[in-house]
Formats: C-alpha cells, structure tokens, sequence
C-alpha cells in the first residue's frame, strides 16, 4: 500500500514555509512504514484525472477531509488504515478539499471522508494534521511508542 496525501490549491505555496518543512518532516517519517509522498492539485477535476488513471490494479481508497466527515480517534483511523491495507488496496489517497468545499460528486466517489472537529482550518494547517495524523495511524499499527509518548 502506499499513501498520497493530495491537496486542492489553486495556487502554489511556497515550499520553504514552517507548515510545509513540518508537512514533510511527517511524510518523510511515514514513509519509513509505506511509500507515502503530498501532492497539490489545481482543481478537484485534476484529482479526479489523476485517480481515474488505468495503471493500477485496484481502485484508491478515497479519503476526503470535511468538516461533516465522520469524527474518530486516531486508534480508529489506524484501524480503518489497517483494514485498507490488509485488504489489498494499493493507494490510499487522502485529499484536502479546495476551498469553497468538496462537490457533491466527489462526497459520492469518497470511500470515507473524515473531519478534524468540526472547525474550519486553512490547507496549510490541514495538511500537516493529516500528514501527522497518516505518520501516528502508521505507528500505532507498528506498536511504536510515538502515539503513547505524545
């Protein structure tokens, strides 16, 4: 299994950023468990393209991040990570909505979708909780003590 964690920006960020120097520091740490990489995207229809390219053998796990999404324990997010990759998916794909909200077709097209409370955070921000939050599933499933030390 590897992980995407994609991003919808318009425009891009500057990489040098305290938020997005974090948002790799996690990734990298993840990768150490999965293959795991952060992509932006300009559109919602550009993650769609990119999703809907025949070179894989399973379809990706579709996580999109809503305030309406389901609220869970980062224990219960490992689990659902757990669960994915026990089942054989090769990507899982957790995507950060554009600005104005996800469009009712791609709610439909979700295999999940998750929130961090329902607070309304910047994609910056948003990023690098969903960075971690992918870095903390990981460990707990490997029985590191990150989760339990923090």
């Amino acid at each position: 299994m590897e992980i995407l964690l994609a991003t919808i920006r318009p425009r891009r960020s500057a990489a040098s950023e305290p938020d997005a120097q974090l948002l790799q520091r996690y990734i990298q740490r993840s990768s150490r468990y999965v293959p795991c990489e952060q992509r932006e995207f300009s559109s919602e229809a550009a993650l769609f393209a990119h999703l809907d390219r025949p070179a894989r053998r399973t379809t990706p796990y579709l996580i999109l991040t809503d305030s309406r999404g389901k609220q869970m324990s980062s224990e219960e997010f490992a689990s659902t990570l757990g669960g994915v990759q026990d089942s054989g998916v090769q990507q899982v794909v957790m995507a950060i909505g554009p600005a104005d909200g996800w469009s009712p077709e791609a709610l439909r097209r979700a295999s999940l979708t998750v929130a961090f409370g329902r607070i309304t955070l910047p994609h910056e921000l948003a990023a690098v909780v969903a960075s971690e939050q992918i870095y903390r599933a990981l460990t707990i499933r490997a029985g590191h003590p990150y989760h339990h030390g923090h």
